[in-house]
């Protein structure tokens, strides 16, 4: 088990936004990769949590060959550019937007007069030259809502072998995985138990393991990637 809390990185940010960034994968970053940083799994190569300063935005900026993965935590943003343009993302949503071949520009807007906070994700595409698209989601109350991966039969989510489920588990409740997770705690506590040791983890830890355990020990809303 790999244990890597947000309070040991730095702050940073841009634009109209302050950051930590837990996840910068060499496959994207190279030499940039920012340090104590994880690598990410599978195609998953980034993580950061944000917070929106009053009335900050991003601006309009591009990607390409990318899906950018965003899951609103507190306040609202609202989403402007060339995919559902104006859209709007509420505490307890995520958007997905996948670039492909054809690219979209975008820009995230707080329109509110306090900070908000906003978790952002990326993951490379199984496969380049995809169209472009745009996907929102409101995340369930209880229980495990997928936002992203699965097969091309189906249209709820952007085709991947990368999973990434919003996992929200009342105090006491567990759920298991089988296979390696990297798992972002982004409410609450939860209690981590692979073949090899137990971690008590809280808002902010990310932990990868393999054959796990994970027991809340308040409501916790957890960030779950698999493959």
């Amino acid at each position: 088990m790999q244990i890597l809390s947000k309070k040991s990185l730095p702050l940073g940010g841009f634009a109209g936004l302050t950051e930590r960034r837990l996840i910068t994968d060499r496959r994207v970053f190279g030499s940039h990769k920012a340090a104590n940083t994880f690598d990410g799994l599978g195609n998953f190569v980034y993580l950061a949590d944000a917070q929106f300063n009053p009335r900050g935005q991003t601006h309009m900026h591009p990607h390409k060959e990318i899906d950018v993965i965003s899951i609103m935590m507190n306040g609202r943003i609202s989403h402007e550019g060339s995919l559902d343009h104006g859209q709007s993302l509420n505490a307890g949503e995520a958007q997905v937007q996948r670039a492909g071949g054809e690219g979209f520009t975008h820009n995230e807007v707080n329109p509110d007069d306090n900070k908000n906070r906003m978790l952002q994700l990326w993951v490379l595409p199984d496969e380049s030259d995809q169209p472009a698209g745009y996907k929102h989601y409101s995340i369930k109350a209880n229980g495990s809502t997928r936002i992203y991966g699965g097969n091309k039969n189906q249209s709820a989510t952007f085709d991947s072998k990368t999973y990434i489920d919003i996992v929200r588990l009342t105090a006491g409740e567990s759920i298991t995985f089988d296979n390696e997770t990297l798992a972002y705690v982004s409410h609450g506590t939860a209690e981590f138990t692979d073949e090899n040791s137990t971690f008590a983890a809280e808002d902010g830890d990310l932990i990868r393991s393999y054959k796990t355990e994970i027991t809340t020990t308040s409501n916790a809303e957890i960030v779950v990637v698999s493959k």
